[in-house]
């Protein structure tokens, strides 16, 4: 109940014009410079809100999820004026809640499904996109090694910090 009260906030804010906004919240303070762009993070709400149901959760919960990620990475985009990756951006916030989910939820069940979507969304090209946007494709190849390895250590290990580091610096 109160995660909901709280989710209820954030998406009333985020609808909300920033000048409308209370001061003293940190997060809100730095979407400000995001120039109107945060009303698509109401997406992320609504993706912890498919999240709060009861246990087994169902496949289509952790989609919100993963979507509500999704859009939030490339309202990202959008906000540091890289309107033309924010496809991009969109696919690795997807493929990272999908993989993210996979290793971190708690109930077997629900990480059996959000496992097997992560690898429905495998193949295809690698999302290539710049510098700036760099530490989404981080994310999304360390939640997915992850994954892979079917252990927290696979982001652990030295080659999980050589793979952050190609990718960080080389987008590769």
């Amino acid at each position: 109940m109160l995660a909901q009260l709280r989710l209820s906030w954030w998406r009333e804010s985020l609808g909300r014009d920033q000048n409308e906004w209370p001061e003293g919240e940190p997060l809100l303070a730095a979407l400000r410079s995001w120039n109107g762009r945060h009303k698509a993070l109401t997406a992320l709400v609504d993706g912890w809100e498919a999240l709060t149901g009861a246990a087994p959760l169902p496949g289509e919960a952790l989609r919100t999820m993963a979507q509500g990620r999704a859009e939030a990475f490339a309202a990202l985009a959008h906000a540091l004026d890289r309107e033309r990756e924010s496809r991009a951006a969109y696919r690795l916030g997807h493929q990272w809640g999908l993989a993210d989910l996979a290793m971190r939820l708690g109930n077997p069940q629900e990480r059996e499904t959000a496992a097997s979507l992560a690898g429905s969304e495998k193949g295809g090209a690698r999302s290539r996109v710049s510098r700036a946007l760099r530490p989404l494709l981080v994310l999304q190849g360390l939640a997915s090694r992850r994954l892979e390895k079917g252990e927290e250590g696979g982001a652990l290990s030295p080659a999980a910090m050589l793979k952050a580091l190609r990718l960080g610096l080389l987008g590769l």
